[in-house]
């Protein structure tokens, strides 16, 4: 694969009368409201569900934007939510022509919205942004592949919303670009043998990125360090035969939630365990689904610092009836299933740090509408249980009523930014000890390391 750079003018004012910053008029005869086509068969982004229609929005890491393609009779528009307002408020950025149904877009802190085209064996990409009565365009060059069968899409927003990456999958090797925010255009900072799926963050500054890698078979989760050349080291290996997946990560507080068929050969199921912990992986009973459905966690609750047991957990669940929310953390025994709102833009949302989680919307009537669902999880005061009885239940409750793993690789991201290695298994091949990192890692959910004691729980490896 080749990088283009683009010319250094923008183009700008294309003279579309939507594209004011204004909420403008409803769109009519619009159809399927709820989801965002991407022309794709089946969805393998970093909420790991394959099989699914992507999320029908994409939010910045902060909250503040979200980015969709529109539909308007049938042409397909790119459009910027504005979420952080005192109402959101949407904003179409129409180009000179209808975008295709596979266009990728995602949104920048700045306001400005990255656009991903598709032409012929180019990938183009440029931000858009409101322009008065038009869209302004500026170009950031182009990645040229030379497989026409080679896959490339946008990772997750960055945490630091200023730079953007896309996944460039090869016949033998990956390939991260850097396609926003850098200095020349395109820029290749990372290739990883194999081929790799998911993408998902694990510090707040968008320097660690987890990558699902297929290799010899079998898809384990590694770390890939963007600021040291694309430095590769294990983050996730249950077992040797298992197929171990990333699905989120909340730097905060280290939860880490994954899906893996070590517990349940041949089966996936969804877990959860702590970024550089030596605990066990968990896999809760309480997260099986009934045949014919599949659960996705789409979003955790920030500002829980250091306690991974008390973060909320936002689930796409799946089934013959459709999709609706349920909610979960780790000190919880059950899951709280929601009725999601009206036009839904399934698989999208966030949590406040204070636990209100937003589901964005849209109908014929709210053309850009966000939920806000305070979620009642039942305090341990009105069980009658005081908060260290409700703790020690929840720590029994998983230690009888899950399946526990030790991971053979447990990945030591950080909790924040800057730190130089992951995992205490990704050494130097060359024997050589690994860097320790200089920031904290999270604290024990309340439970004795493996060592010295027989466990209750299903160990594999």
């Amino acid at each position: 694969m080749t990088a283009c750079t683009p010319s250094p003018s923008p183009t700008t004012g294309h003279g579309h009368e939507t594209g004011q910053e204004e909420t403008g008029q409803e769109d009519e005869g619009r159809a399927d409201e709820g989801r965002q086509s991407t022309g794709r068969d089946h969805y393998d982004g970093s909420g790991g569900g394959e099989g699914l229609a992507p999320p029908g929005c994409v939010i910045t890491a902060d909250g503040t934007y979200a980015a969709r393609l529109a539909l308007d009779g049938e042409s397909w528009f790119p459009e910027r939510w504005t979420l952080d307002g005192p109402e959101p408020y949407a904003v179409p950025l129409p180009g000179n022509q209808p975008e295709e149904p596979g266009t990728e877009v995602l949104p920048m802190t700045d306001g400005r919205v990255l656009i991903h085209r598709l032409a012929a064996d180019r990938h183009l990409f440029s931000l858009l942004y409101p322009t008065g009565p038009g869209t302004g365009e500026l170009p950031l060059g182009a990645v040229e592949c030379a497989d026409p069968a080679a896959e490339l899409r946008l990772l997750p927003p960055a945490p630091c919303g200023e730079r953007a990456y896309a996944l460039a999958l090869g016949r033998s090797a990956t390939t991260v670009w850097l396609v926003a925010g850098g200095a020349f255009g395109p820029e290749m900072v990372a290739q990883v043998p194999g081929r790799c799926s998911g993408g998902v963050w694990l510090d707040g500054t968008g320097r660690l990125l987890a990558l699902d890698q297929e290799w010899g078979g079998r898809t384990k989760s590694v770390a890939v360090d963007l600021e040291q050349a694309g430095a590769i080291s294990p983050l996730l290996q249950i077992a040797d035969d298992s197929n171990d997946r990333v699905l989120l990560a909340d730097p905060d507080s280290g939860l880490l939630l994954i899906r893996s068929d070590a517990a349940s050969p041949g089966h996936d199921r969804l877990g959860w365990g702590v970024l550089g912990s030596t605990l066990p992986v968990r896999f809760p009973e309480c997260l099986r689904v009934p045949d014919g459905h599949r659960i996705t966690p789409f979003a955790i609750q920030p500002g829980q610092i250091l306690t991974p047991e008390s973060c909320a957990v936002a689930l796409r669940v799946d089934g013959p009836r459709g999709s609706w929310v349920g909610v979960w953390r780790p000190a919880a025994r059950r899951i709280l299933h929601l009725p999601a709102p009206e036009g839904w833009l399934a698989g999208a949302g966030l949590w406040s740090r204070e636990g209100v989680l937003q589901l964005p919307y849209t109908t014929g009537v709210v053309r850009c509408g966000v939920a806000r669902v305070g979620v009642p999880w039942g305090e341990p005061e009105a069980r009658g249980e005081s908060r260290e009885e409700a703790r020690e239940g929840a720590l029994e409750e998983a230690r009888e009523g899950s399946d526990a793993l030790p991971p053979s690789t447990a990945g030591g991201a950080a909790s924040g930014g800057g730190a130089s290695g992951v995992g205490a298994g990704g050494g130097d091949p060359s024997g050589a000890e690994p860097a320790v990192s200089a920031v904290a890692r999270p604290v024990p959910l309340q439970q004795a390391p493996l060592e010295g004691r027989v466990p209750e729980e299903v160990t594999v490896g």
